[in-house]
């Protein structure tokens, strides 16, 4: 299959494209780097031509609602109107377990995501997943000095790459509206993630926990981002996926 991945040069967008390299399948990356702009739809029509599916995992950094809502607004209308255009049979989304409990600014875009796309012209499926094993490093990698500040959140992470697994599954088998959500094997806090990180790093910074105000805030540190139902489940443990080897404290992209 001819298969388009918007943000094809992010962290589990490059997991996607080398999984379906390596699965015999032709990744087409929808990325600037690649003169494809999903924002504003340059480039997208003419790299669409003959894409079976799109998988859209696509992200920006913001906690700021009307910048969210703005880019994922954007995005995903004008790859819905270029992949009607081009005849896409499929387009799967990738979205957050709790992203309707915990009432954040990002979140808020990443709903009006799931809305355009379970109501777009065609078919489509949306994967609710728990935060990244990278998540921890991500939220370090926002303060370099001494103490560092991580709001408490009670989290079941999974692996990158069994993520970019299960929508490569979705995107090559029939819609299904919204899948089963996918979370990892093992509850956490987020707090202590970020000090095994920091160890794993040889740093010696001090992680201390934060109790982010309001609904929101309670939302997270009493587990409104836990999925809720049966669904799949990672296998990769976050201690597995440290001894292996952790990545570079850095930003996400």
């Amino acid at each position: 299959m001819k298969i388009a991945v918007a943000g094809g040069t992010g962290l589990v967008g490059g997991m996607v494209v080398n999984a379906l390299r390596d699965a015999g399948h032709e990744p087409v990356v929808l990325a600037r780097s690649y003169g494809i702009d999903i924002t504003t739809g340059a480039g997208l029509v003419e790299a669409l031509v003959g894409v079976d599916a799109v998988i859209d995992v696509s992200n920006i950094t913001t906690t700021r609602r009307h910048t969210s809502v703005a880019f994922f607004t954007d995005g995903t209308e004008h790859l819905l109107g270029a992949g009607q255009r081009a005849g896409i049979r499929h387009h799967v989304a990738l979205s957050i377990v709790g992203v309707d409990r915990v009432k954040v600014g990002y979140y808020e875009g990443k709903r009006r995501q799931e809305e355009l796309v379970l109501q777009g012209p065609a078919p489509g499926s949306v994967l609710r997943a728990t935060q990244f094993y990278e998540f921890p490093g991500q939220l370090l990698a926002r303060s370099r000095g001494p103490l560092t500040l991580v709001p408490h959140m009670l989290v079941q992470p999974v692996a990158a790459r069994e993520v970019a697994a299960a929508l490569i599954a979705l995107a090559t088998g029939p819609a299904g509206g919204l899948a089963p959500e996918l979370a990892g094997p093992q509850e956490h806090e987020m707090v202590d993630l970020a000090r095994r990180v920091v160890r794993a790093h040889g740093e010696r910074r001090r992680v201390v926990g934060l109790r982010v105000p309001g609904t929101a805030g309670r939302a997270m540190a009493s587990g409104g981002l836990l999925p809720t139902g049966p669904g799949p489940r990672g296998r990769l443990t976050f201690e597995q996926w440290l001894s292996a080897g952790t990545p570079p404290i850095q930003p996400s992209r």
